[in-house]
């Protein structure tokens, strides 16, 4: 079951990161983003246990007035990789973005995975950013036109910490 994080969550959810990245500097990347107020939301993969994954959207700053939103970070508990447990929590983040109201969202990752959800490089060729200019960073239009026009966007200071 895919639902959003709970307070009660955070110290499983730092666990799960940890695992998954094996090391602790997403984990704190996301508890930096938590105390910053920089979290649009997360959700969790919940087995009705320990979470098995973990996904968080923020915001990003954009010089313009719709909302734009960065994926980062997505974790999967080891022994829950590569069974769809991070593919649903992508899917599912994609839509609570979209019910946000977010037009378009940013990645730093995999090209290989990322482009199943339709993510690429090329929408993200007009995108000014501290991560431009790099294969691994992609966007996806959530709204017709959202990355058609240049655009520059401010990471929270969370991603610089």
């Amino acid at each position: 079951m895919i639902r959003h994080a709970r307070a009660d969550d955070h110290s499983a959810i730092a666990d799960l990161v940890a695992q998954a990245f094996g090391r602790a500097d997403e984990a704190r990347l996301v508890e930096r983003l938590r105390a910053d107020g920089d979290v649009l939301f997360e959700l969790v993969a919940d087995n009705g246990g320990a979470p098995d994954g973990h996904i968080l959207f923020s915001r990003l700053w954009a010089d313009r007035y719709e909302l734009f939103a960065a994926l980062a970070p997505l974790a999967v508990r080891p022994d829950s990789q590569r069974a769809g447990v991070g593919s649903a929590l992508v899917r599912a983040g994609l839509d609570s973005a979209r019910e946000f109201g977010a037009h378009g969202v940013l990645v730093l990752g995999d090209p290989a995975y990322y482009a199943r959800f339709g993510f690429a490089a090329q929408t993200a060729a007009q995108v000014r950013a501290p991560y431009a200019g790099r294969a691994s960073f992609q966007a996806l239009a959530l709204e017709p036109g959202a990355f058609d026009a240049p655009l520059n966007v401010a990471y929270p200071d969370a991603f610089t910490g």
